[in-house]
């Protein structure tokens, strides 16, 4: 039989508090994944009405996009993709969902190119509620809305009960790079300042209180959000900017740790230029973890020329995911490959990457 018995009990995913009642109690079954009717009555009833576009309702296996015309008629075509198995799947601030686009959208517009299009693939267990998932759907839908992209592929897997938590979301994000922007991580130049676009380590904070394993209450919202907005509104402001990144697992201090060794350059940081959120900050002290390599997923790094860097950082400050933007250090040709920082009381010490994960299943 694919139905389900409707005395049964819905699953307890991750003890997850669904943001929204559940309007009905519909579950995913293995005959959802079979490819068959009931795979195309799914995509029909639950995914097209949240993601779809002229490429998606065409019903082919592949889609058939259109490159926007630049002036110099020139560029490149920028893939990125990613996988998200966020615990848990509702959070403060976001959602699974949410996730998916803005990780992925982020992870393109950081080349400096403008995101276009996503792909978007499930993999589902048995016994899933269908109204759970319609509001993972709805949030996809709104995040990018957002972020200004189309879905115009995905694909459905289901598997046995008991097999994995819920869902799994792989994202691919396309976008177009004009020819004369040249962003990446090999490209820090001594002399460039680095900034941040806000507080760290919001999204792991909010993921570990989520869980609700600490028996602790706290007002720490994840951060999640697309950025390619506010970066193009940093490029307009800082051309010839060198190194964007968002520094998701790992954090601020891995993301810079990364790229000092692309560019050969030493990154030297002023502990008390970095930002962080007092619930944050507290949460962080009580459990021993240091901010610097918690996770984010709606900041940015950014390296730039010093005469671009006020003017950035005004331009970063002026968006609402900016707004707390700083300065917090700057390029140095000694050391390199290493992140140094000046402490609050005047020392220097080397600040290393993360070596092992501190807080699993957080995007």
């Amino acid at each position: 039989m694919n139905d389900l018995n409707e005395s049964q009990q819905l699953p307890d995913y991750q003890g997850l508090a669904c943001p929204l009642p559940l309007p009905h109690n519909e579950q995913i079954v293995l005959g959802h994944g079979s490819g068959g009717k009931m795979t195309h009555d799914l995509i029909r009833r639950v995914f097209q009405k949240y993601l779809s576009s002229p490429a998606l309702l065409a019903g082919n296996d592949f889609a058939r996009l259109a490159l926007p015309e630049l002036p110099e008629s020139q560029g490149k075509l920028i893939v990125s993709t990613d996988s998200h198995v966020v615990f848990p799947l509702f959070f403060p601030g976001g959602d699974i969902g949410r996730l998916a686009v803005a990780g992925t959208v982020n992870d393109v517009a950081v080349s400096g190119a403008t995101p276009l299009y996503l792909t978007a693939s499930f993999i589902l267990e048995e016994g899933f509620p269908v109204a759970l998932l319609e509001q993972i759907l709805a949030s996809m839908q709104k995040t990018a809305e957002e972020a200004g992209v189309t879905f115009v592929a995905g694909d459905t897997k289901v598997v046995e009960r008991g097999k994995m938590d819920g869902v799994f979301i792989n994202t691919t994000g396309f976008g177009w790079l004009p020819s004369d922007c040249d962003i990446h991580g090999a490209n820090a130049q001594p002399g460039d300042l680095v900034l941040i676009s806000g507080t760290m380590g919001d999204h792991g904070m909010a993921i570990l209180t989520a869980r609700g394993d600490l028996g602790i209450q706290s007002p720490i919202q994840s951060d999640v959000a697309p950025l390619n907005q506010l970066i193009k509104q940093l490029l307009k402001a800082a051309p010839h900017t060198h190194v964007l990144r968002d520094p998701t697992r790992g954090g601020v201090a891995t993301t810079l740790n990364e790229i000092a060794s692309q560019s050969q350059v030493g990154i030297l940081l002023d502990e008390m230029a970095l930002p962080v959120n007092p619930a944050v900050r507290s949460m962080c002290e009580m459990l021993g973890f240091d901010p610097l390599y918690v996770a984010n997923e709606g900041k940015i790094l950014a390296i730039v020329p010093e005469s671009e860097a006020h003017t950035a950082l005004e331009a970063l400050r002026e968006h609402p995911h900016g707004a707390q933007a700083q300065i917090i250090g700057k390029v140095i040709a000694e050391n390199p490959g290493k992140v140094l920082m000046r402490t609050v009381i005047g020392s220097t010490r080397i600040v290393e990457s993360l070596s092992g994960e501190i807080l699993p299943r957080i995007c």
